[in-house]
């Protein structure tokens, strides 16, 4: 049997596993690294965190990958160059990581690795006929292999498509196996780039499990921010907290057809993004609006949109909502989510155990668990696949 073979054969049969999931989301603060231990598979997957932590990119990079993000006039040659830079990169800041924590890269088993999108295309949204759904993540996994001498799997939305689904948002299996309870109606609310949800009924009935986007997140925020004040983040919300809401501005924002369309459904800053907010400024007749009160309004747009959804579609009492993402630290967003769901807990998923900047890395590290000794899990009417593509180090 081929050595590679045989190498991850016998990886699959151990009983524990130690992986690394990355993360690198449309934000682009930097790379999420979590190392994480494993037992078993499915539903009996038994996980903890080992070690966490976020490098920060710095603003070379960011404008690098920004320059053919979300653009449909990307430079196909920065495309290729960065598929493999990105790929040689992310291995780098994983042996960086590895050697802070005393931890040899033969220790571990595998990386399951996210990627880097730069576009996202759902047939909703590029309304070709005749094209699928589609998306594109680059960050080459057999550079990050080569780089580092773990055993690699990435490019997990692929399948999730191939099978019919829009290849996001892919919380749902590790909330599904990571975030129920029995006898809790729970919403695990991730505010990323873009806000998306699981909900996972009390009564365990996976026809009623809901996982979807739900629309901007950070995205639109974080975009003003570097545009008015040249700054990547409204730290503290003080910018929000500085100005008022536009409810022309944010009626007008509200009006998309997104928000009405069938469920699940997936989206991306290729349609929430500062093109978005001209537009909505010039069609509610708010150009001269102040930069503060644009990003008041754009934090109350992201929360407001999270909790119509909820009130709408979660028919559910005693809800308990745990959070994650950048999202969950905006105290604005926080605070007005706690005010407009007066009947529900809200928390973040560190009470689950679960570091909330930490999640993302996490789910995919799970799913590369999933990818070498589970077997497909049928939740619902989503797809029942095994995610990810392997890339050996030799």
């Amino acid at each position: 049997m081929n050595q590679n073979l045989q190498k991850l054969f016998s990886i699959a049969q151990k009983k524990e596993k130690i992986g690394i999931g990355l993360m690198s989301g449309t934000s682009l603060d930097g790379l999420d690294i979590a190392l994480c231990r494993f037992t078993g598979n499915g539903l009996q997957t038994q996980f903890s965190l080992l070690k966490f932590i976020t490098i920060p990119y710095q603003e070379a990079f960011k404008k690098e990958v920004q320059s053919i993000f979300a653009r449909r006039d990307a430079d196909l040659e920065k495309v290729c160059l960065l598929n493999a830079f990105i790929g040689n990169f992310h291995g780098e800041l994983v042996l960086q990581a590895l050697t802070e924590w005393g931890i040899k890269p033969t220790d571990v088993d595998f990386i399951a690795s996210h990627g880097q999108t730069i576009y996202h295309a759902p047939k909703r949204l590029h309304q070709k006929p005749g094209y699928p759904n589609a998306t594109l993540q680059i960050g080459d996994a057999d550079h990050l292999a080569v780089k580092t001498g773990i055993f690699t799997i990435s490019d997990f939305r692929q399948k999730h498509i191939a099978a019919g689904g829009e290849g996001a948002p892919l919380a749902l299996y590790g909330d599904v196996l990571l975030g129920s309870k029995a006898g809790e109606n729970r919403i695990l609310l991730n505010i990323g780039g873009i806000a998306n949800l699981t909900f996972l009924p009390a009564n365990g009935d996976d026809s009623k499990i809901l996982c979807t986007d739900i629309g901007p997140g950070n995205t639109m925020i974080d975009a003003a921010c570097r545009k008015y004040f040249n700054i990547p983040y409204d730290e503290d919300s003080t910018i929000a907290f500085t100005g008022k809401v536009n409810e022309p501005l944010l009626n007008q924002l509200l009006k998309h057809p997104f928000f009405s369309e069938q469920l699940p459904k997936t989206t991306g800053p290729e349609l929430f993004n500062l093109s978005y907010l001209d537009e909505a400024l010039k069609q509610s007749g708010t150009v001269g609006l102040s930069a503060e009160d644009i990003i008041c309004t754009l934090s109350t747009f992201t929360a407001k949109s999270i909790t119509d959804f909820i009130l709408q579609h979660i028919k559910a009492g005693d809800i308990k909502i745990f959070a994650s993402g950048g999202g969950a630290r905006n105290i604005y967003i926080t605070n007005y989510l706690k005010k407009a769901l007066p009947n529900a807990v809200i928390k973040d998923t560190s009470a689950l155990g679960i570091d909330p900047d930490a999640k993302e890395a996490i789910l995919f590290a799970l799913l590369g668990n999933e990818a070498l000794c589970g077997e497909p899990l049928k939740i619902g009417t989503n797809p029942t696949v095994l995610m990810g593509k392997f890339s050996f180090p030799v």
